[in-house]
């Protein structure tokens, strides 16, 4: 097999439309194979592509993983970081004990006293501040079991609405904009509609270095006999964009501005499907008239593109015949989320392509198991795509739990993250838990958050596997078991379903967070209106039983979906029924959605202001299963930029770390083919500043400092980029707080989704060293990856075949 460092995406392996994708089975061991004593089944979870996979395992310890053949998402392929990143699992500095908080410092304590201090301050702020004092900050990488039993908990036991994920960050607005356009959540279609399509569309989607397996796809199409024609929309010169026939690389902050101007192409030269649009949607006259304000020209001078490539772009998918869009981070982080990733949703609406074979949008997920926040309540929803106003489906989970209806919270929306913080900050919310995520490195203004969990009035419980820079400001630290040391399933962004089984033992006193939640509710003595306990499972199977029959008739029903169902599959998709034992590969095959009154996941919100939508009102005007068609108005970033700040940051990620390298700095292979920090300038911008390749420079904002090395390839004058990975847990001086790009990051958020806003930052540059005086040399392969700061870099990738 080839080093999968050097050569991300691997050998192609093409195949025309409507062929199966060729197997390829990627395997990396650290033994030899005829050492391996037993293979566990499992899948991928360092990113939402979800590849199945088996963990080798020798001597109690994991050696190594191979890709699943049989698997319907990745059919035996795996990227670096499912190769490689499991590694971490060995390193050295795991979290094997409980750590509380002593005379001002973490020292090593016993599992009673670690629970003992969790649960008495749990219940001091309860007796004497009651609920709304509780919060629950969650991640994108447990297991459903996991995410249900903290969704019971908190609205169920404790009754606050304050339970978030880190979901928050990077895929709420994939959410939203399905609830928006669809009336529920949950990916419409199929990774096989890759192999069906002749046309593809990606907005804001870096799939080459963020789900490394389906661009091998995607690619495998584009090099195959009667290639796809690919639009991508993105201000970066990535991977992605060098395989486009048309890239629109736009200003940051102006998704709203292009949709438009492509959806004005489409209905002006009648590249819709009427009769779709009357039957099947609602809205089409208003989406029509606001379209109509956005011509090609008048777009091209907001995007900072030529307009003949907007024709050019909008021809492409105008006269496609089947048609898969995809949406990720560039509209995700930016302002105008949601409005914009509606718009994706409306582009394929007006050409009737949706429920069929080839046709499809993906609202994607940037983490594993982001969908199961959302389908469990672990987010800011409830469980089984419950719509909170609508009293049937609370008395429903009420009934579930039997618990009475006013003890799960519902007078307003699930807490989102970004106000739980605020409550925090305001000291309203005296007891935060976090499990299994990072957010002094991921979320906006950092001086801000460490300012926040820092403080006196927060109890700050941390449940994590390593070190990080947010168990440094914990009272209590909890150590988790990881995946592939315990049992669960996770569904992935095209709502496949795995189980993962245990392969080995978690280190030390470790446990699995299912295990810790149990002991919690325990120790509280949460029990239902009958005195019985109110989590009544001791395996994670019960859960998931549990969790799968609340679905029942719900848009992600599950209840025919079992562990010994999904021990025998190469993972199946939900709806998972009785009617659908095998699962079902796309929903709204019949254009029916799931919009009617009763069934919806929300009423919805105006896209501009975020304002929620009455329930008397929507019943009044029930869509009764008709898909909305939602316009939206272009409006400019709310930090422009000006004379002190005359460039737009914009961060992301990279091919080779997941999130905030807890897990991928601690393998050898991924750490060090990208171990430090950078920064991507075009060569102009540098020039104006004296600036060249590999020249120490700060980029500032209003908000902090960012000090790392440049690298002269920026796709255009004015844009700065930045890795979000990096923080502090692996400097000298954990102190000097000026690697992480969210050092410069502000705290807003979209108005619908509440995701916070990371794309459109105001910056001005400077230099500090010359290369060889104090920066580091950054050696790139040109046709590479666009984000690799090798130690060692790596040979080029050859030149790709244009069709």
């Amino acid at each position: 097999m080839a080093d999968r460092i050097a050569e991300v995406w691997g050998e192609r392996t093409p195949f025309g439309r409507g062929g199966r994708w060729p197997r390829r089975p990627d395997q990396y061991l650290t033994v030899p194979v005829e050492h391996v004593e037993q293979w566990v089944p499992s899948a991928c979870v360092l990113c939402s592509n979800g590849c199945g996979l088996d963990i080798a395992v020798a001597g109690g310890r994991m050696v190594g993983v191979r890709g699943r053949e049989d698997d319907r998402v990745n059919h035996g392929r795996l990227g670096p970081k499912g190769l490689y990143g499991w590694q971490a699992h060995h390193s050295s500095d795991r979290l094997t004990q409980p750590l509380a908080r002593v005379d001002g410092a973490l020292k090593p304590v016993d599992w009673e006293t670690a629970m003992s201090a969790v649960v008495d301050r749990s219940k001091e702020v309860l007796a004497t501040h009651g609920p709304l004092a509780m919060a629950f900050y969650t991640s994108g990488q447990l297991f459903a079991e996991e995410y249900y039993a903290q969704a019971l908990i908190a609205r169920g036991g404790i009754g606050t609405p304050h339970l978030d994920g880190n979901t928050r960050l990077c895929t709420a607005t994939a959410q939203w904009a399905l609830i928006e356009s669809f009336g529920s959540d949950g990916a419409p279609g199929s990774y096989t509609d890759i192999d069906l399509c002749d046309t593809l569309l990606l907005v804001g989607h870096n799939v080459a270095e963020t789900q490394t397996v389906l661009w091998s796809r995607m690619l495998d199409r584009l090099h195959g006999p009667d290639r796809p024609r690919l639009v991508v929309i993105d201000p970066r010169l990535t991977p992605t964009a060098r395989e486009a026939d048309v890239h629109l690389a736009i200003r940051p902050g102006t998704n709203v501005a292009v949709l438009n101007a492509l959806l004005h192409e489409l209905i002006s030269n009648g590249w819709i499907d009427r009769t779709f649009l009357d039957e099947h949607t609602v809205g089409f006259a208003a989406l029509a008239e606001a379209a109509a304000q956005y011509p090609v020209e008048k777009a091209a001078d907001i995007c900072g593109v030529p307009a003949d490539a907007l024709r050019q772009a909008a021809r492409i998918i105008g006269n496609g015949q089947a048609l898969v869009s995809t949406v990720l981070q560039g509209v995700y982080q930016s302002h105008q989320a949601t409005a914009a990733a509606v718009q994706v949703n409306n582009i394929n609406l007006v050409r009737g392509m949706i429920g069929r074979p080839g046709c499809t949008v993906f609202q994607m997920n940037g983490q594993p198991t982001a969908e199961n926040t959302r389908e469990t309540g672990a987010d800011g929803a409830l469980p089984a795509y419950c719509n909170w106003q609508n009293d049937t489906h609370v008395q429903r989970l009420a009934d579930a739990w039997n618990l009475d209806v006013l003890q799960i919270p519902h007078w307003s929306p699930p807490t989102h993250a970004m106000e739980i913080f605020r409550h925090c900050e305001n000291g309203s919310v005296k007891f935060l838990w976090v499990t299994g995520t990072n957010p002094a490195v991921s979320l906006p203004e950092l001086h801000r958050i460490r300012s926040i969990y820092g403080s006196d009035q927060l109890f700050l419980v941390v449940s994590d596997a390593f070190p990080t820079e947010t168990t440094a400001l914990a009272d209590v630290v909890l150590p988790a078991a990881m995946w592939g040391e315990k049992t669960g399933c996770f569904t992935n962004a095209d709502r496949t379903v795995h189980l993962s089984g245990k392969a080995v033992d978690p280190p030390g006193a470790a446990r699995s967070d299912f295990d810790i939640l149990l002991d919690y509710a325990r120790r509280m003595d949460f029990t239902d209106r009958d005195g019985r306990p109110l989590l009544p499972w001791s395996r994670p199977e019960d859960a998931w039983k549990a969790f799968t029959a609340l679905t029942k008739d719900r848009p992600c029903d599950q209840s025919a979906l079992t562990y010994d169902k999904l021990r025998d599959s190469g993972g199946l998709q939900w709806p998972c029924t009785h009617r659908a034992p095998d699962g079902t590969e796309r929903l709204y095959t019949d254009h029916h959605f799931a919009t009617a009154a009763d069934r919806c996941e929300d009423y919805g919100h105006d896209l501009t202001s975020g304002a929620q939508n009455e329930e008397d009102e929507y019943r009044a005007h029930d869509p009764e299963g008709r898909a909305f068609l939602k316009p939206a108005h272009y409006l400019p970033p709310h930090e422009p930029v000006d004379d002190t700040y005359p460039l737009r940051l914009t961060t992301g990620r990279t091919v080779y770390h997941w999130h905030t390298r807890t897990k991928t700095a601690r393998s050898p292979q991924l750490q060090d083919a990208a171990p430090d920090m950078w920064v991507e300038l075009h060569p102009e911008d540098a020039a104006r500043a004296g600036i060249d390749e590999g020249d120490l420079v700060r980029v500032s904002s209003r908000r902090g400092d960012l000090v790392a090395p440049a690298v002269l390839r920026g796709p255009r004058p004015g844009v700065v980029f930045a890795p979000f990975h990096y923080g502090y847990f692996d400097q000298t001086d954990p102190d000097r707080h000026n690697r992480a790009a969210n050092e410069l990051t502000r705290t807003e958020w979209d108005p619908v989704s509440k995701q916070p806003v990371f794309k459109v930052t105001a910056v001005r540059l400077a230099k500090l060293a010359d290369a060889a005086a104090g920066g580091r040399p950054v050696v790139i392969a040109d046709d590479g990856p666009s984000s690799l700061p090798h130690a060692t870099a790596p040979a080029a990738a050859p030149p790709k075949e244009q069709p």
